[in-house]
């Protein structure tokens, strides 16, 4: 009888937007190629995925998709398989997914701006051993306020005083084991995002878990958080050895 352990972890990369918060750098190439220090962020994550036992990787492409091709071929110069599924228009996070044939019961699915020392296998395995339609990733990230902060009564009365508080709130990590069940309520031929598919769940009562994310995590969607990215590079250098 096979175990979680035997199950191949079949990946799907969501690597088909414009990345248009991330301009200038997208301006000229996808999101998935601007590197971090000399390497693509997507290779960063393709290597991360090869060290948690994934072989074979499909990439969800659509914007400046000849690109990504050019340069990542079929994969083999990283010792996995990379094969694309092609987006006519695009989809958003979860559309794409309509588009795969034969995928598995239970799947990866990350986006493609992603770095992280997340081990996915124990994520995967986690998920399979649960009932979730959804396994989400998750990262605990902190807001800082540049300004006080008031708190004020219904009759505009001064209750209470924090000068530039911060705030803790859990994101998505922009990693999620999916299973195939889910796709069922995914239209398809029309955009459909994660945020769709999360109210479609919560709507209909169904099951979403979340599996934390304690290590290191960027999600170089944001200027801000690119920079951060290429300040980390040694730390990101140790993520690859």
């Amino acid at each position: 009888m096979s175990t979680e352990k035997d199950i191949e972890m079949q990946t799907v990369i969501l690597a088909g937007g414009k990345g248009k918060r991330l301009a200038p750098y997208t301006a000229e190439i996808p999101k998935p190629l601007v590197t971090v220090g000399d390497r693509p962020v997507i290779e960063i994550l393709l290597h991360r995925l090869k060290k948690s036992g994934v072989r074979r990787v499909i990439l969800a492409v659509n914007h400046l998709s000849h690109l990504i091709i050019a340069a990542l071929g079929d994969g083999s110069h990283l010792g996995m398989e990379v094969v694309y599924s092609h987006e006519e228009t695009p989809l958003s996070t979860v559309g794409p997914l309509t588009l795969i044939d034969n995928l598995p019961e239970h799947f990866l699915v990350a986006n493609g701006d992603i770095i992280t020392d997340l081990d996915f296998r124990r994520m995967f395995d986690y998920h399979c051993s649960n009932k979730a339609l959804v396994t989400v990733a998750t990262y605990q990230r902190q807001s800082h306020s540049n300004y006080g902060v008031l708190k004020v009564d219904s009759s505009g009365q001064v209750t209470a005083f924090q000068e530039k508080p911060s705030m803790e709130y859990i994101v998505s990590a922009g990693i999620y084991v999916f299973s195939r069940a889910v796709l069922e309520y995914v239209p398809r031929e029309i955009p459909f995002g994660f945020d769709n598919l999360m109210a479609t769940l919560l709507e209909k009562g169904l099951p979403i878990q979340t599996f934390p994310c304690n290590g290191y995590w960027l999600d170089i969607g944001r200027v801000d958080d690119y920079e951060q990215a290429n300040h980390d590079y040694e730390i990101i250098e140790r993520l690859l050895g």
